[in-house]
């Protein structure tokens, strides 16, 4: 009996022009298989599809030659692609991992755009998705970030497909191994620079000495996930134009446009304080995101406390250009456009010392930060004992060691990173201990020495105005 891959065939349907994104990898190539073998029986139209990323150098050649002779032996039309990932990663400043996925994604949606095919079907594995979701939830991300891989991403252009979603990698490898087929293996999978690797080679095997049955956990929660933000996407999209007002308010009742102005959302903060937490919450990043913007925790907080007990004329500084201001009656989120160039830079805010542990307010940042000594055996001697953080705006050529990065980057990169623009960005925080920045708002910056930051508030005052 020939052996078979379980695929989830209610993602596919009869006549789909389908095209099997082949890295060479033993995922890839048995979804391809897979799909192959069952394809009369599906009635899908199969292509594969291989993108080189320009890494890996001969390696990767290889990856391609094995590619592009597995299609030819299955009789499939074959489409390639050359990017140069690690050029797009130094000019946009992101990592490796982020560019390489982000070309991938761009020429799957070239290729259906041209009609050949209509979707794409990844390999992503329940081990892909256990250590997505573990990622995401080490990195702090909201529901929607706990839903990990999705079985079915929706472009204008077409669809991607997860099929092999459910099926595991030792199944995988026990299926290609039952049919004698070979595969390639990418020798950066094995690179702890990787913060995928790491948790793949280190953190994942770790925690199952815990739970054995952790990835079937990881995976429950990313459907658990998923189907809470349906329901938030549904709730939103009914409650939302209830509560959330465009424009200004005027006298006599109704509300005025912006007038060309940067555009701006406003909620009552009478009607929100009445709403549940969880509500409020998704209401205000709701109206950060309508405006273009993202919000994290920490600022989704600070916009709740000005709403609830902030007073009139309060105002808040937020990431990516984000201002939210307080009336009486309401708060008001709106966008700022960035500076003209030429115009001039924001005048540099003064500098807070602090000794450790202790507290500093400061609120040309509107901020107020709560730091404590780590006295564990570990990093006990990391910290002098009478230290001193400086709490400062940042300056052209500071470096920060971000969280699982393999080196520090320059500030600049991090806050083009983070999208902020215009009057946040020369305004920005960060704590240095001994010439080093051991805090950045907003970043996820790695732990060297033995502090804790227990809280980095966002402050309304009159000076932050």
């Amino acid at each position: 009996m020939r052996p078979r891959l379980s695929i989830d065939v209610s993602l596919l349907r009869p006549g789909l022009r389908l095209a099997v994104g082949l890295s060479g990898g033993a995922d890839s190539v048995a979804l391809l298989r897979a799909l192959a073998e069952r394809s009369g029986e599906l009635g899908l139209v199969l292509h594969v599809a291989h993108l080189h990323h320009g890494l890996r150098g001969e390696e990767a050649d290889g990856d391609l030659a094995f590619a592009r002779a597995l299609a030819g032996q299955l009789g499939l039309p074959f489409h390639e692609a050359h990017v140069d990932a690690g050029a797009t990663a130094k000019e946009n400043a992101e990592t490796i991992e982020e560019a390489a996925r982000r070309l991938r994604y761009g020429w799957f949606r070239q290729l259906m755009a041209s009609g050949e095919v209509e979707a794409v079907a990844t390999a992503h594995t329940r081990d892909d998705q256990a250590e997505t979701v573990l990622a995401k939830f080490l990195r702090g991300a909201w529901t929607e970030g706990l839903s990990g891989i999705h079985p079915v991403i929706e472009f204008p252009e077409g669809l991607i497909l997860r099929p092999l979603l459910s099926t595991t990698r030792a199944e995988v490898e026990a299926y290609l191994l039952a049919l004698g087929q070979g595969w390639r293996e990418d020798s950066s999978n094995r690179h702890l620079t990787f913060t995928r690797n790491r948790i793949r080679h280190e953190l994942l095997p770790l925690l199952e000495g815990w739970n054995p049955q952790l990835r079937e956990h990881l995976t429950q929660m990313a459907t658990l996930a998923r189907d809470e933000e349906a329901w938030w996407t549904a709730e939103l999209a009914r409650l939302g134009p209830q509560i959330l007002m465009y424009g200004r308010p005027v006298r006599g009742g109704g509300r005025a446009s912006d007038n060309g102005l940067a555009p701006s959302l406003s909620m009552d903060v009478g009607r929100l304080a009445a709403l549940p937490p969880a509500l409020q919450r998704r209401l205000l990043r709701s109206a950060a995101m309508q405006l273009g913007t993202t919000i994290d925790f920490p600022s989704t907080e600070a916009l709740r406390n000005l709403a609830l007990t902030g007073r009139a004329g309060q105002k808040l500084e937020l990431a990516q250009g984000l201002r939210a201001e307080r009336t009486a009656r309401e708060i008001r989120l709106v966008v700022l456009p960035a500076a003209p160039a030429g115009t001039g830079a924001a005048q540099p805010a003064p500098e807070y010392t602090v000794a450790i542990p202790g507290e500093v307010a400061a609120p040309a940042f509107g901020l107020r930060l709560q730091i404590e000594r780590i006295d564990t055996d570990e990093i006990k001697d990391r910290l002098p004992s009478a230290a001193i953080a400086t709490l400062r705006n940042w300056r052209p050529g500071d470096r920060v060691r971000l969280r699982y990065s393999s080196a520090p980057h320059k500030v600049k990169e991090v806050l083009e990173r983070l999208k902020v623009t215009g009057s946040s960005r020369a305004l920005w925080p960060v704590l240095e201990i001994d010439g080093r920045i051991v805090w950045m708002q907003g970043a996820d910056v790695e732990p060297e020495l033995g502090i804790r930051i227990l809280s980095a508030s966002l402050e309304a005052s009159a000076e932050h105005s």
